[in-house]
């Protein structure tokens, strides 16, 4: 997935790692099955076997591309949330990345459209403190419950200040008196 042990620092831990809902797959997984039977109906059909191939050989360069790349893609994209942090790791040759520490969350909007609903799934934004745009997570599954942990561990980091600052050399703040 994203992260494994030697990604994490001291005292880090994953809490959770997802990938995009396999609803991403479903077009690709049709024209698969489109293109399987594109590939029987040549051995079916009475032609020269100079044509048959040439049929063959498209139908498996249209496979490579609209089918084989979007399952690399999704296989290789995963999000990771530590105790510390979001990650997004992403690419089948040059692996991308980008992290969020959560002390930097200032927002997690929910996006979910009709078939997101059915599907439980949904798209989460995690906007921070930084110039940068949020970091979209698209179709994330069982997406509700992702919600409501990214919360609660925003919540355990929260230091109860009203400036909305917990960075890591600030030390919490005590009760007030």
């Amino acid at each position: 997935m994203a992260l494994n042990e030697q990604d994490l620092t001291t005292g880090e831990r994953i809490v959770m790692e997802l990938r995009e809902h396999p609803k991403a797959l479903l077009w690709p997984f049709v024209l698969l099955l489109v293109l399987l039977a594109g590939g029987a109906a040549s051995f079916l059909v009475p032609v020269a076997d100079v044509v048959r191939w040439i049929a063959l050989g498209v139908l498996a360069l249209v496979a490579v591309v609209w089918v084989i790349l979007p399952w690399a893609r999704w296989h290789s994209s995963s999000y990771s949330v530590t105790n510390r942090r979001i990650a997004m790791r992403t690419g089948l040759i040059t692996r991308t990345g980008r992290d969020i520490p959560l002390y930097r969350v200032n927002d997690i909007a929910l996006e979910k459209d009709l078939v997101d609903r059915i599907l439980g799934c949904g798209t989460l934004v995690v906007s921070d403190a930084t110039e940068k745009a949020g970091m979209v997570l698209h179709d994330v599954p069982r997406v509700d419950d992702v919600h409501v942990q990214l919360q609660e561990l925003l919540h355990a980091h929260d230091d109860g200040s009203d400036d909305g600052e917990f960075p890591p050399t600030e030390p919490p703040r005590g009760p007030r008196r």
